[in-house]
C-alpha cells in the first residue's frame, strides 16, 4: 500500500493536500496540533512540531506499524510580520523552531520510515531566494535558511538514494494569509518606530495577496510530485512579478524605492 506522511496536514495547503494524495489512493499519516476533519486512509497523530517528544511518540506508534513511507511532505510553518528590531526574542526563537528546527526534528525521526528512493518534499517560500521587504524579515529569514538546508540535505541524500525537493510557492488563499494581516495589524499597533512606514506598508502587501491561488493547485502539484519517478530539486507556483522585477535590481535601488514607497 502507498503510504505518505504529512506534516501540517489540517492548514489550508495541508488539507488540500491531504485530500488530493488520498484521491490518488495513497494511505495518509497526517501531523497536526488538532484534527479539524475526519477522513477515510487518513491516520491522525498529534504533534507539536517544537517537542520532540511529541514527535518521537508519534513514530513509535507509526513504527509499531510496520509503516514504510514513499514521501515526507513538509507543509507546517509560521508567518510572522514584525520589526527585526522591536520583535520579543521569544517571537525570534519560535519562527525557527517551528519554519526550520520543526523539519529538521521530523526528517531525523522518520527518515528510517522512508523507502529507498523515496522523496522529502520541504516548503520554503518564494521569499526564500529574494531580498526581503521590511517586516517580513523573520519570514524571509526562516525560509531562506529552511531553503539552504533542504539543499544541503538533498546533497547528503542523495548518497543514500533519497530524493530531496523543495516547492517555493506565492501566495496561496490559506489561512496563513489570514494570519498576515492580522500580524501587520498588530504590528502598526504595537510599533513605536514605523508607524506611518507600517501603514503604507499595507500596499505592498495587498499587492502581493491579491495575486493568491486555491490551495488544491498547490495540491496538485504535490500530487505530480509524488507520482514523478525523478524529481527536480525546485518547483516554483505562482511567484510575484512585482517581487521578481524588484530583484532584478541592485540592491542599492531596492532599498531606495522600498523607501521612497515607504515614507512618502
Amino acid at each position: 500500500m502507498k503510504s505518505i506522511l504529512v506534516t501540517g496536514a489540517y492548514g489550508g495547503i495541508g488539507l488540500a493536500t491531504v485530500k488530493h494524495l488520498l484521491s490518488l489512493g495513497y494511505e495518509v499519516y497526517a501531523l497536526d496540533l488538532k484534527e479539524t476533519e475526519k477522513l477515510d486512509h487518513c491516520h491522525f497523530y498529534q504533534i507539536d512540531i517544537r517537542k520532540q517528544e511529541t514527535i518521537q511518540k508519534a513514530f513509535d506508534e507509526i513504527n509499531q506499524d510496520n509503516i514504510r513511507f514513499d514521501a515526507i511532505i513538509h507543509l507546517s510553518g509560521i508567518y510572522d510580520l514584525n520589526s527585526l528590531v522591536e520583535m520579543s526574542e521569544e517571537d525570534f526563537v519560535r519562527s525557527y523552531d517551528i519554519n526550520l528546527f520543526g523539519v529538521f526534528r521530523i526528517n531525523k525521526t522518520f527518515l528510517p520510515l522512508l523507502n529507498k528512493k523515496g522523496k522529502i518534499i520541504i516548503t520554503t517560500s518564494e521569499l526564500a531566494t529574494v531580498d526581503p521587504l521590511p517586516f517580513t524579515g523573520i519570514y524571509g529569514i526562516t525560509k531562506t535558511a529552511l531553503d539552504k538546508y533542504a539543499y544541503s540535505l538533498r546533497m547528503e541524500l542523495q548518497l543514500l538514494d533519497y530524493q530531496v525537493v523543495v516547492l517555493r510557492p506565492g501566495a496561496i488563499d490559506t489561512g496563513l494569509l489570514n494570519v498576515s494581516v492580522k500580524r501587520l495589524n498588530d504590528f502598526k499597533e504595537s510599533t513605536t518606530l514605523y508607524k506611518n512606514n507600517a501603514t503604507k506598508f499595507d500596499q505592498i502587501v495587498n499587492s502581493v495577496e491579491s495575486r493568491k491561488i486555491p490551495p488544491e493547485k498547490l495540491a496538485k502539484k504535490i500530487g505530480k510530485i509524488v507520482e514523478k519517478k525523478k524529481s527536480r530539486f525546485v518547483y516554483k507556483i505562482n511567484r510575484n512579478s512585482l517581487l521578481k522585477l524588484l530583484n532584478v535590481l541592485p540592491n542599492r535601488f531596492q532599498t531606495w524605492i522600498i523607501k521612497k514607497i515607504l515614507t512618502k
